[in-house]
């Protein structure tokens, strides 16, 4: 698979950073690329040869220990995902080839299921995902993750999911089936309900009115969902708190959590640049409060601080949540999933049973 999309919504990076990996960089396009030509950038797709879906998390402030990420890559341009580093492992850029390469994980379902049949296999919440979004635009069209949802369902195994997309409505027959029997929850990250501000922030995303939308859609079908605050941005969003939160629980959350801004290598020159082009006056105040969190530094990686920061800042933005979580009411947090329904069936099992 290398086939372009003729999508032209904007990009988040401004332009392709260097590789940590490679010792030698040709920028083909010296300088930033203005509007039009990130525009102009295609986006390009590619068959990932993975042989096994499930990654193994250890890192101890991670609440799951597997993730099912069907791409790599994410063509929602979020100037301030983790994710981007993720990229130069492939010898691309973590700027504008992060969002504009994506690989596709076409046997995801299959995989799945044979993993599910080994014996050694113990059911345990998956997080789908954990590094990109599952749910971005070309799912649409290829529809892995519906595939991989009907794979948990034939298998009754719990999974939680994540996603900024109001495309997972599509799935909610699923989701409402894998609820009945307490299979899942959803987390919608949420990081403004200014749509503007979004539109900036996130360019391929939904905007905030159409997540607000989509919270409704699944708690009206029974599925359990929650916001997932992130990142959380000091002297951009961090204000913004109670209204997203409140917002929330009006269309049905059941839920909140947050997670701090987070710049690990070159995430931190792509989100500079962004700061420059959209939000020039707020610089110092966004890079200097960040500063105070992270003890001098734009980023901390160290388990246990890396979510929440440190110092004084940290502690006015705890109570800050805390104090919104409490006055929309969204303190009792979603349902623990169960495991006790799962099924190890084989190929010719599955047809002796309903989704």
């Amino acid at each position: 698979m290398n086939n372009e999309m003729p999508w032209r919504s904007g990009r988040g990076a401004r332009r392709n950073l260097p590789n940590r990996f490679e010792p030698l960089h040709v920028d083909l396009n010296p300088g930033d690329l203005n509007e039009d030509e990130r525009r102009s950038v295609d986006t390009q797709f590619f068959v990932d040869p993975t042989k096994s879906i499930l990654s193994k998390n250890d890192s101890p402030d991670i609440p799951f220990d597997y993730s099912l990420n069907p791409y790599k890559g994410c063509e929602h341009g979020c100037p301030y995902c983790y994710a981007r580093p993720s990229h130069e492992y492939w010898g691309l850029s973590a700027g504008i080839d992060f969002e504009s390469k994506i690989f596709v994980k076409t046997e995801a379902p299959q995989q799945l299921a044979e993993t599910f049949q080994k014996s050694s296999w113990t059911p345990q919440p998956v997080s789908l995902s954990g590094n990109t979004d599952p749910y971005q635009p070309v799912e649409r069209d290829l529809e892995i993750t519906r595939g991989c949802l009907k794979v948990l369902l034939r298998h009754r195994h719990p999974v939680s999911i994540v996603t900024k997309s109001a495309l997972i409505r599509r799935d909610v027959d699923l989701l409402s089936q894998l609820a009945e029997r307490n299979l899942v929850n959803v987390a919608i990250s949420l990081t403004s309900v200014d749509d503007a501000l979004s539109g900036k922030l996130e360019p391929r995303a939904a905007r905030p009115s159409l997540r607000l939308k989509t919270i409704r859609t699944l708690s009206e079908a029974g599925v359990p969902v929650g916001i997932l605050l992130a990142p959380v941005i000091p002297g951009l969003n961090d204000e913004e708190m109670p209204r997203i939160l409140s917002a929330a629980a009006e269309n049905g959350a059941r839920s909140a959590s947050y997670v701090l801004l987070r710049l690990p290598g070159a995430v931190a020159d792509v989100f500079e640049d962004w700061i420059d082009e959209h939000v020039p006056d707020r610089k110092s105040r966004i890079l200097g409060r960040l500063r105070e969190l992270r003890d001098g530094k734009l980023n901390d990686s160290t388990f246990g601080r890396r979510f929440r920061g440190q110092g004084e800042w940290a502690s006015v933005l705890r109570q800050l949540f805390h104090s919104a979580r409490r006055s929309a009411g969204l303190e009792s947090g979603l349902p623990t999933l169960s495991t006790e329904h799962f099924r190890p069936l084989s190929g010719g099992q599955m047809s002796l049973f309903d989704a």
